[in-house]
C-alpha cells in the first residue's frame, strides 16, 4: 500500500473541499490508486482537522481496556468502522474489524496483548523469555472475568441441551420460556435471559400461562380421531368433517393445531417431469365439445375417461425382480366427481375400454339430456368399436386438444390425487395387490373422501342430496 505525504493529502482535501473535484477526478489527478483513501482523509480532516491526516505511530500499543471499549462501541452504537476509528482517534478502520472479529470468535480474551519472545529449549522444559508481562491470575478483576466467562459456558451448555432435547415439540417462544424456567433451579434468572437474549417480557407472559389448560384440548382430541381414520386429510377436509359432526369452529384454528401437532400432509409433494406427448393429428378425432367446461348440476350428463400406467414387481423364474404393469380405465361423471365404471388390466385392452364404456353407459341411460363423453386423442378412443357404440347410443364424443392435458384436467386431478394417496411411497410386488388396492381406493374416493366444492360431502352423498332435492 503506498503512502502519502501529509501535504498531499492536505492539498487534495482542499481541493476536494473547494469543490475542484469529485472523489475520481481527483484521483486521477494526483495519482492516488483508491477513492476510499480520499474519502476517508476527507473526513477525518472534518472531524480533527489537520491531525486527522498525520499518519499514525506504525507499532502504536493499545491497551486491553482501550479494544475492549471500541468493540462495545461498535456492537452497542452500529456505526462503520470507518467512523468508530476516527471518534476514538485511530487511523485504521481495519484494525478495528479485526478487534471485533477476534472478539465474536474467541471473545475478551483475543483481545489481551500477546506475549513477546521466543521459547528457549533447556533440556525438555521451556521457558519463555517476554518483554510484556503476563496478566496477573491472582488479580480480582482477571478471577471475575473467568468466572463469567464460567458461568456463561455453563448456561450456554445447559440451554442449548434442553433446546435439542424438545426440538421436536418446536422452536416457539412458549418452549424456549419453559426450557428457561426449568434452568432457573440452577442459575439466576437475569443470567440466563443476558445469555439466551430472551426478552424478559415474553418470559414473564408465558410464565403465567404455563398452568392454565389447554383450550384446544377436545378439539385436539377430535382432529386426532379423524387424522388416524383418513391419513390424507389436510386442515381443510378435517375442516370440513367438524363441520358436519355439528362443530363449529374456525379454519385457520384447525390448521393452527394441526401444525402444533404436526399433521400436516406428506403425500402431496411436488413431481416434476419434462415430457410431451405431441406429435401432430393422428388419427380421425372429435371436436372438442366441453372446452373445459367441468361444472355441471345434471347427474350423468357429462363424463370423461382416460388411461392411467401402474407399475409393480414380480419376481421370475430365475429370482431376479422384474417390473411390470397395469393399466385403469376409469370413467367420471363431471357432476359429482363420482367413477361410475372403471376396468384394470395387465396391459392396454380394447376389451377394457369397452368393457367399461358398457358398463358407464348402462348407468347414465337415466339422464334425460343427451350425453358427452370426453377423452383424449388416445388410440382407444378413436376405434371404430368404440365411436359406434357412442353413436348407437346417441352420445357426443369430445376430445381434447392433442397434447393439452388442461382440456381434460378433471380426470388428470383424480389421478393425482389417486397416486399420492394410494401409490407413491408404496411398493407392490402382485398384480392381485396392485388390483385389490386400486378398488379399495376407488370405493373410498366415492363413498368416503369429501370434497370443499361439493359441500364437504364425498361423491356419493353428493349425487344422493340432488336426487333427494
Amino acid at each position: 500500500m503506498a503512502k502519502y505525504s501529509f501535504e498531499l493529502k492536505e492539498r487534495i482535501v482542499q481541493a476536494y473541499l473547494n469543490n475542484e473535484g469529485g472523489w475520481r477526478f481527483l484521483a486521477k489527478k494526483y495519482g492516488i490508486s483508491s477513492i476510499d483513501s480520499i474519502q476517508r482523509w476527507v473526513a477525518a480532516y472534518k472531524k480533527y482537522g489537520s491531525e486527522g491526516l498525520l499518519r499514525r505511530p506504525k507499532n502504536k500499543i493499545y491497551s486491553f481496556d482501550f479494544k475492549l471499549r471500541v468493540v462495545e462501541l461498535y456492537l452497542t452504537t452500529g456505526v462503520s468502522y470507518q467512523e468508530l476509528a476516527l471518534s476514538v482517534g485511530m487511523n485504521n478502520p481495519t484494525l478495528v474489524s479485526k478487534w471485533v472479529n477476534d472478539f465474536r470468535i474467541a471473545g475478551p480474551d483475543a483481545l489481551r496483548l500477546k506475549c513477546k519472545g521466543r521459547y528457549i529449549q533447556m533440556g525438555k522444559t521451556k521457558t519463555l523469555i517476554s518483554d510484556t508481562p503476563a496478566p496477573s491470575k491472582s488479580s480480582g478483576d482477571y478471577i471475575k472475568q473467568l468466572e463469567d466467562e464460567l458461568l456463561k459456558l455453563k448456561i450456554e451448555n445447559a440451554y442449548f441441551k434442553r433446546t435439542e432435547e424438545t426440538a421436536f415439540r418446536g422452536n416457539t417462544s412458549e418452549h424456549k420460556a419453559r426450557i428457561i424456567y426449568s434452568l432457573r433451579g440452577s442459575f439466576k434468572l437475569k443470567d440466563i435471559l443476558a445469555i439466551t437474549a430472551f426478552p424478559k417480557s415474553t418470559y414473564m407472559y408465558w410464565q403465567k400461562r404455563f398452568d392454565r389448560e389447554n383450550p384446544d384440548q377436545a378439539l385436539e382430541k377430535e382432529i386426532l380421531e379423524i387424522q388416524k381414520n383418513n391419513k390424507d386429510f389436510g386442515y381443510r377436509r378435517i375442516y370440513g368433517v367438524l363441520r358436519k359432526q355439528g362443530l363449529i369452529v374456525n379454519k385457520k384454528r384447525v390448521q393452527r393445531i394441526m401444525q402444533k401437532l404436526g399433521l400436516q400432509v406428506t403425500s402431496f409433494t411436488r413431481k416434476s417431469r419434462k415430457y410431451s406427448s405431441y406429435r401432430g393429428k393422428v388419427g380421425k378425432v372429435a371436436s372438442n365439445r366441453i372446452h373445459r367446461r367441468f361444472k355441471t348440476h345434471i347427474l350423468h350428463q357429462k363424463i370423461t375417461t382416460d388411461t392411467s400406467e401402474f407399475k409393480y414387481y414380480e419376481v421370475d423364474e430365475k429370482g431376479k425382480m422384474i417390473i411390470k404393469k397395469l393399466y385403469l380405465d376409469p370413467f367420471m361423471d363431471i357432476c359429482n366427481s363420482e367413477i361410475i365404471s372403471y376396468g384394470i388390466s395387465g396391459h392396454p385392452s380394447a376389451q377394457n375400454i369397452m368393457m367399461a364404456l358398457n358398463k358407464a353407459i348402462e348407468i347414465t341411460s337415466d339422464c334425460k339430456y343427451r350425453r358427452t363423453f370426453h377423452s383424449d386423442q388416445g388410440w382407444g378412443y378413436q376405434m371404430k368399436r368404440y365411436v359406434r357404440t357412442l353413436k348407437k347410443n346417441k352420445i357426443f364424443q369430445s376430445m381434447s386438444r392433442k397434447g393439452n392435458c388442461h382440456d381434460n384436467s378433471i380426470m388428470e386431478n383424480f389421478f393425482g390425487i389417486m397416486k399420492q394417496e394410494m401409490y407413491y411411497g408404496v411398493t407392490y410386488y402382485s398384480y392381485e395387490g396392485l388390483k385389490k388396492a386400486i378398488e379399495n381406493y376407488i370405493k373410498y374416493y366415492n363413498e368416503q373422501r369429501i370434497k370443499e366444492k361439493l359441500g364437504w360431502m364425498s361423491p356419493v352423498e353428493y349425487r344422493l342430496s340432488l336426487l333427494v332435492a
